[in-house]
């Protein structure tokens, strides 16, 4: 999740977005013992691995002849250094594996390989790469990755030259921690809870006989809250977070399902009408919280999400669909958590300080505003569920266009509302306008400016992630940065799929790969999804940089391969999968599975730069919104390329 402007702002509120990852379950920090070595002087490199559990690295020395790949270092000769003895593991177990037939040596943990080198210049410079592979107990998944090695005197403080994904997967987490929070923030304003917190407070304060009991029983109170919804978070997510993926959500009927939810979200916040539980279960619960002592309070914690249902559904309900949508475990419990937080912290604090409660704005009709603000929010969010099945499907009844003009006409109607002249039911009557909803009327209607331009083909980087592709725009009166590419033949499948900026390239593999030898330039796969936000913000921020563009469009072939495309592949392409043994019948299958059988990755985007032969030129690439970041990937491919 990341913030995009003042609508992207709005939409963490009520929508919890994970992005695509690629797994490396290795984090590896290569240090010198010595911090300035002298000439002639002997120092050691120590290559420092982390690994995380029920993931294990194979070692580097055991009979390379059983299988498994081992863990090898390879250093560039020059004048400055050189080797003394071999890289040495430390410290590595061993045992018998059956599927090899062998004894293999692995790390669990942690890892460590040394390396002595003597130096022979002041100003030294030691490089070369490091492969390896780790595997998991878990599914029986192995991942192969090259790393570059890199010291010397001018890099000393990047010891580290590949990316730490365990830091970019912190920030994610952050991510979902923070717009969780600020969730339920949202949530406390609405008519369901705002008018409870004085109420809640009240009872914790007359029942308890001292401050430090009152205390206590508030402290209890905000737990259980926080348990009850980090439970919810934590079930959820272990049913659905391992399985759902891209095969659950870009099918239609998911997509059309929460499609509707969406819009009974907004018509309930416009006051259509009320969504509540089953009265017998909110009077059991509500009888439960009567009996008094600590698991009254637990009750009566309970009882509050309870009877707030029919607002913070709606919100919580988002969280719980980007879930479904493919998150983890600890994302799932992580959102639910900071949702919850931010929903326990007040009635906790006024407990504590009960003369704060003097300084809440009173209930009003501005409450009721929330909700429909609300509503507005989850009435342009729900497009993008149908989008991506549309995209999926090829059904083309929602084009980048027409998306658009919606959500002109969604967020135009918002900023009406504001200045008060729509009115719903719940509203009361506006005297006055009222500064903060002059400000956010302004913030609205600058984005729907904003918008505008879009209609006829302005980019809108910004919102690169949630509008469809630019190449279903029927009224574009943006020339294409491209028209041309390094294209042999007719494109297999590209009457309904297409790369952006007017790139030229293709969508099969083999096709791909024998232009890429007819015209001897390295070829560039793009594993892309057209319900994938990462993928539509990288081709947005970074490939439509004159630099990356330049790049792509003339020195490389290449070939966009869609893994969540449903387009049936005649029967005599069937094939059944070695990695899970079903059949593979779509072109997006087919990908998929090729992404992950050849390099053991399933997350999106991830770039592959190969020889028209079929060999790796570079290690492959994520999503990184760094373009110098991209150029440099693109030209040390290049350079390898034309080295051989």
């Amino acid at each position: 999740m990341k913030t995009k402007g003042f609508l992207f702002s709005i939409l963490l509120i009520t929508s919890f977005i994970s992005a695509a990852q690629i797994l490396k379950p290795i984090s590896w920090k290569p240090i010198m013992s010595v911090d300035q070595p002298t000439i002639g002087e002997e120092v050691d490199l120590i290559f420092n691995a982390n690994i995380d559990q029920d993931w294990y690295l194979y070692s580097s020395d055991f009979d390379p002849d059983l299988g498994p790949m081992l863990t090898v270092f390879e250093f560039e000769e020059n004048d400055t250094y050189e080797l003394v003895g071999e890289t040495r593991p430390i410290n590595a177990s061993e045992k018998y594996d059956s599927l090899w037939e062998g004894n293999i040596r692995y790390f669990r943990g942690k890892a460590q390989f040394i390396q002595t080198v003597k130096i022979l210049d002041a100003d030294y410079w030691i490089s070369g790469t490091y492969s390896y592979q780790v595997c998991t107990d878990v599914d029986g998944k192995c991942i192969p990755f090259e790393d570059d090695i890199a010291f010397g005197k001018q890099k000393k403080k990047e010891v580290i030259p590949v990316e730490d994904e365990s830091s970019k997967s912190g920030g994610s987490l952050w991510s979902i921690l923070i717009g969780a929070f600020l969730a339920g923030l949202v949530a406390l304003l609405t008519p369901c809870v705002y008018p409870m917190i004085p109420i809640t407070v009240s009872i914790f304060l007359k029942q308890s006989e001292t401050k430090k009991e009152g205390i206590k029983k508030a402290i209890v109170f905000g737990a259980a809250i926080i348990i009850f919804f980090s439970l919810i978070g934590f079930l959820v997510s272990l049913i659905w977070g391992f399985t759902a993926l891209n095969e659950l959500s870009t099918h239609w009927l998911f997509n059309l399902v929460i499609f509707t939810v969406f819009i009974l979200f907004a018509l309930a916040f416009f006051g259509m009408f009320e969504l509540t539980l089953p009265s017998g279960l909110v009077n059991k619960i509500d009888k439960q919280a009567d009996k008094g002592g600590w698991i009254g309070i637990m009750f009566m914690a309970i009882t509050l999400v309870v009877v707030s249902f029919s607002c913070t559904f709606p919100i919580v309900g988002s969280a719980l669909i980007s879930v479904l949508g493919g998150g983890s475990v600890m994302e799932g419990t992580l959102a639910m958590f900071g949702f919850s937080l931010a929903f326990a912290i007040p009635f906790t604090g006024f407990a504590i300080f009960p003369a704060w409660l003097k300084t809440l704005p009173k209930s009003g009709g501005w409450l009721n505003s929330v909700k429909v603000v609300l509503g507005f929010l989850e009435l342009a969010l729900a497009l993008k569920f149908l989008s991506v099945a549309d995209l999926a499907y090829h059904w083309g009844i929602l084009d980048r266009e027409v998306y658009l003009g919606i959500w002109i006409v969604i967020f135009t109607m918002l900023g009406l509302y504001l200045l008060g002249k729509i009115r719903l039911s719940g509203d009361s009557e506006m005297v006055s306008l009222p500064v903060s909803r002059l400000l956010l009327s302004i913030a609205t209607f600058s984005f729907v400016v904003y918008l505008i331009p879009g209609m006829w083909g302005a980019p809108l980087k910004s919102l690169a992630g949630f509008l469809p592709p630019i190449t279903t725009h029927n009224f574009n009166l943006l020339p294409n940065p491209v028209e041309e590419g390094n294209i042999c033949d007719i494109p297999k499948y590209q009457d309904f799929l297409h790369l952006p900026h007017g790139l030229q390239g293709y969508f099969d593999l083999e096709q791909a790969q024998e232009c890429a030898k007819a015209q001897n330039k390295p070829l560039f796969i793009d594993f892309t999804g057209h319900g994938c936000v990462n993928c539509r913000e990288m081709e947005q921020r970074v490939w439509a940089d004159p630099q990356v563009l330049d790049r792509l469009s003339q020195n490389f072939v290449l070939v966009a391969l869609y893994v969540d495309d449903k387009t049936k592949l005649p029967e005599n392409e069937w094939y059944t999968s070695d990695y899970d043994g079903k059949v593979k019948s779509t072109l997006g299958k087919q990908n998929a599975d090729l992404q992950i059988i050849r390099w053991n990755n399933n997350a999106q985007p991830f770039y592959v730069i190969l020889s028209p032969e079929g060999e790796l030129l570079i290690s492959p690439k994520s999503y990184d919104l760094n373009v110098q970041s991209f150029v440099k990937y693109l030209d040390t491919a290049l350079e390898n390329y034309r080295k051989q």
